[in-house]
């Protein structure tokens, strides 16, 4: 998919699907290190470090929904350009 940027802005933001889930995937997979690291041994195990993981495994699936439902967005607007070039 293409970058973007806002029109008329002092700053440039560009956005591309590529670098945005491969960016999640690499803390998606720091996460599950962390799990893993916790699972290991139980003297890793401590109570702040468990709650350490957990908040970054919702972080993490928040982050995902966050992709899914952009992708969805972009999806039902491209469905409907296109249904509205059919019409013309």
């Amino acid at each position: 998919m293409g970058n973007y940027s806002l029109p008329n802005a002092k700053w440039e933001c560009k956005l591309s699907f590529r670098t945005l889930i491969s960016r999640y995937i690499k803390i998606q997979s720091s996460v599950v290190a962390q799990v893993r690291s916790l699972s290991s041994g139980a003297c890793h195990a401590t109570p702040g470090r468990f709650l350490m993981v957990q908040f970054a495994m919702s972080q993490v699936t928040q982050i995902g929904e966050s992709i899914s439902n952009m992708i969805y967005q972009i999806n039902t607007m491209l469905g409907a350009a296109v249904r509205n070039q059919k019409g013309q």
